[in-house]
């Protein structure tokens, strides 16, 4: 963990760390501590998942422990290896490394003999019920729900149907194997909970072994008790499980007879952001739609979205340690975040010119065919980054807003009679302009003064502006993507309205006709730069040496406060 990072840890601590001390002082478990990461491969992970990935992986590394990945592969229909590749891609981004990786498909057939134990003890039957039969009998939180007419079958036929499941022949739908427990217990989940199903979809790693697959709460827990798990840390949502998750670690105590060990369940608060959503459904939904480009479309709160934007591991990772971890659900402001990647990216980022709304500029006393080498600091952040040189010419493009015809007198940028600064240059005065039929400028004209030129000695003389360039004959031309909020309300995830209607139509704007600097074609997908004066970019990994990409990662400052005030 980072410096930065360790020091935020050790000013306070959570209150998952705070149980965690708590057990080890009371000598739980031998003193062990090992945590999971328990993923569904269903797809790519979020931000949200980055946050119980700092949690869990962070809490083995302060105490000495181990942290595990674990796939939650217990439903087929919905996973795939992809998922699977992209998630240990994105946990090794952000700067975790797991101890092993387990499947909860390692313990499938430690799951079934549990779940046949159980019905030998009378804890478990099968239900040849509908869906809908079976929700309709479980009652309201408030009135107890209904016994199965199938809840006393005998023992020898349970078991006989129970292996049934398990077979090509079975119907989906058709039957589900149930604990016994509480028809009346306030808590919904101990209303005779599904645990096993039949699905025939081949699975991603045990192909068509099984027919029969395990529910969450019946998997999750046991593969937390099989793996030696003894924080097992989750979100708010899984309060009302955590009994139920309980009460199944109960009974695997007595069917291995192992009393010495038990795993923990700490809920904390999930991270939401404004202007996005965090349903996997939603965003899978959004890829298959094509309403964005794919899981990796810099504008999702994905990982890889948000390392194809730009973000760095780093960033995120403060981010997430500077909302800390809470027992309430909040709504975090997509700023708070942007703020972080800022003060992060401010200390990396090499400083480079492009110019994105170009318009030319001709120094009409600068020699003609002439160049010169301007040196330009990489990162005054950071000595050690260096410098680089940028090529000076007669004519220049710089940004169409930094030159105003009838400039009021706090416009500090370029006007006719007004001089600037070219950064890394000379001090120019404009003296006219050439329009268009239609009325729009197309050049500007200027001349600069030879004894200004940045680092000269009597250089220093002072004036209100400073302007970033390219040269025209040494730069590259590349297209420049700029992105904004993905959704234009403030929460879209308690939005009535179908979350389709709520997306930003200005949230991708492409500029085909933007210059940068020569020195811009040596960098690559992950750098961090800086275009002077406009924001943080990234080289985007379509990017090409003969059509370069670039993808805004966040402006010098927020502006999004601004266009909502107004």
């Amino acid at each position: 963990m980072n410096k930065e990072l360790e020091e935020g840890k050790e000013k306070s601590k959570s209150f998952v760390e705070q149980f965690v001390e708590e057990d080890l002082a009371e000598g739980k478990n031998g003193g062990r501590i090992q945590t999971r990461f328990p993923p569904e491969p269903n797809g790519y992970i979020h931000i949200g998942h980055a946050k119980a990935i700092c949690m869990d992986f962070g809490v083995a590394e302060r105490y000495g422990g181990i942290c595990n990945l674990r796939f939650d592969d217990t439903n087929p229909t919905k996973e795939d290896t992809e998922y699977v590749d992209s998630i240990m891609n994105d946990i090794h981004w952000l700067g975790f490394k797991w101890e092993n990786v387990y499947y909860a498909s390692d313990y499938f057939q430690q799951l079934w003999d549990f779940a046949e134990w159980m019905i030998r003890q009378g804890k478990a039957y099968i239900d040849e019920q509908t869906s809908e039969q079976i929700a309709l009998q479980k009652g309201t939180p408030t009135t107890p729900g209904q016994m199965s007419p199938y809840r006393d079958r005998p023992l020898e036929e349970n078991l006989q149907l129970f292996h049934k499941m398990n077979t090509p022949e079975a119907v989906e739908g058709s039957m589900v194997l149930r604990a016994k427990m509480d028809m009346a217990n306030p808590n919904m989940h101990f209303r005779d909970p599904i645990m096993y199903r039949i699905i025939h979809n081949p699975h991603h790693r045990t192909g068509t072994k099984w027919h029969a697959y395990p529910m969450y709460d019946f998997a999750h827990g046991q593969s937390d008790f099989f793996e030696g798990v003894t924080h097992s840390i989750c979100t708010l949502e899984f309060v009302p499980h955590r009994p139920l998750y309980d009460k199944f670690v109960d009974e695997l105590q007595e069917f291995s007879d192992t009393h010495d060990y038990r795993p923990r369940q700490i809920e904390f608060n999930r991270l939401n952001l404004t202007y996005t959503v965090m349903s996997k459904r939603k965003l899978k939904a959004l890829v298959d739609e094509n309403l964005v480009s794919g899981w990796d479309d810099p504008r999702m709160p994905t990982v890889c979205g948000m390392r194809r934007r730009g973000y760095s591991p780093e960033s995120i990772r403060m981010f997430i340690d500077s909302i800390g971890y809470t027992k309430f659900d909040a709504l975090n402001d997509m700023a708070l975040l942007e703020a972080a990647v800022r003060e992060d990216l401010n200390k990396k980022a090499c400083r480079v010119s492009a110019v994105l709304n170009p318009v030319k500029l001709i120094i009409t006393n600068y020699p003609e065919g002439q160049t010169e080498e301007m040196e330009a600091v990489n990162n005054p952040e950071n000595e050690a980054d260096g410098t680089h040189n940028i090529t000076f010419s007669r004519e220049l493009w710089i940004e169409r807003e930094d030159f105003m015809e009838d400039a009021p007198k706090k416009f500090f940028r370029l006007s006719v009679d007004r001089e600037v600064r070219l950064k890394n240059a000379y001090i120019i005065k404009c003296t006219g302009i050439r329009k268009n039929d239609a009325g729009e400028i197309e050049e500007i004209y200027a001349e600069y003064d030879p004894t200004s030129k940045s680092g000269m000695e009597g250089a220093n003389r002072k004036v209100k502006g400073t302007l970033h360039w390219v040269s025209a004959e040494h730069c590259l031309q590349a297209e420049v993507r700029i992105y904004d909020r993905l959704f234009s309300v403030e929460n879209p995830s308690i939005d009535e309205r179908d979350f389709r209607e709520l997306l930003n139509p200005e949230s991708l704007k492409v500029l085909h006709k933007c210059y940068v600097e020569k020195y811009l074609a040596e960098k690559q997908a992950g750098d961090y730069l800086q275009f002077q004066r406009i924001g943080y970019f990234t080289p985007d990994p379509d990017s090409k040496p003969d059509h370069l990409i670039f993808n805004k990662t966040v402006g010098l400052k927020d502006t999004w406060a601004k266009k909502i005030d107004n």
